[in-house]
């Protein structure tokens, strides 16, 4: 593909080895080119989605955050926000993600940026490898509840707060709930992100309950499951259940 003072054009090779150059409007529309797929496309059968359905119910604000988020994802995999050096940005790629560096090294490095924890960012990773920016949508494949209808944001620091009492005492309901609207408003500042009342703040920390129990078991069974293989995310989705309105 290429940039010229009459628009974008392409350079192609056809079926017998000869070299066509067309602009990208006649490629998208003329009967003369026929996409290939390398494997079959979506279908009405199918357990996900497709993306665009997925992105396109969005608002325009959870949209930002998803954008935003598969920015920082595309960092860390490649040391570019938008994921190709062709279309670097100022200063990028950034030493702390550079080819060089092992990823483990990129995900705490992008935790600590973004003031969360180095479990949030690989479980991004791993839900976009696998299902694109749709993946990083919150409350994608959970029932419409009170973590869906709630701040992606909210809940994400709701469920990293949670995570942090897996190796210590259970606490109560309430003291996770005050920890969380703290860290919220020094993350985001005061009144950015929508704090939800007591009574939904209980509702969802219930819902969360059933993807990192906390409050029904003990610590050393916490501990347990936490240290499963493959288990040791807190924030654990299972197939088909991906990202958005909960983190």
């Amino acid at each position: 593909m290429a940039a010229t003072t009459a628009g974008n054009e392409v350079v192609l090779k056809d079926s017998r080895g000869q070299v066509r150059r067309l602009t990208l409007k006649e490629l998208l529309f003329t009967d003369r080119a026929v996409v290939i797929p390398e494997r079959a496309g979506p279908s009405a059968g199918d357990v996900e989605e497709i993306a665009s359905v997925v992105l396109g119910q969005l608002r325009e604000d959870e949209r930002h955050v998803v954008l935003e988020r598969a920015e920082h994802v595309r960092e860390v995999l490649s040391g570019y926000r938008s994921g190709s050096p062709e279309l670097a940005r100022e200063g990028e790629p950034r030493p702390e993600y550079a080819s060089g560096e092992l990823l483990e090294a990129k995900y705490a490095a992008k935790a600590a940026e973004l003031g969360v924890g180095a479990r949030s960012v690989r479980r991004w990773v791993a839900l976009f490898r696998e299902h694109g920016e749709a993946g990083l949508v919150p409350g994608r494949g959970h029932a419409r509840g009170s973590a869906a209808s709630a701040d992606p944001r909210w809940v994400e620091t709701a469920l990293e707060v949670m995570a942090e009492y897996t190796d210590q005492s259970r606490p109560s309901r309430t003291l996770v709930i005050e920890r969380t609207r703290a860290r919220v408003i020094a993350r985001f500042g005061p009144e950015v992100v929508a704090q939800p009342s007591r009574a939904t703040a209980f509702r969802i920390l219930q819902e969360l309950e059933r993807r990192h129990p906390l409050f029904r078991l003990s610590t050393k069974r916490n501990r347990d499951i936490a240290d499963r293989p493959g288990g040791g995310c807190p924030y654990d989705f299972g197939q088909g259940v991906v990202g958005v309105g909960g983190w």
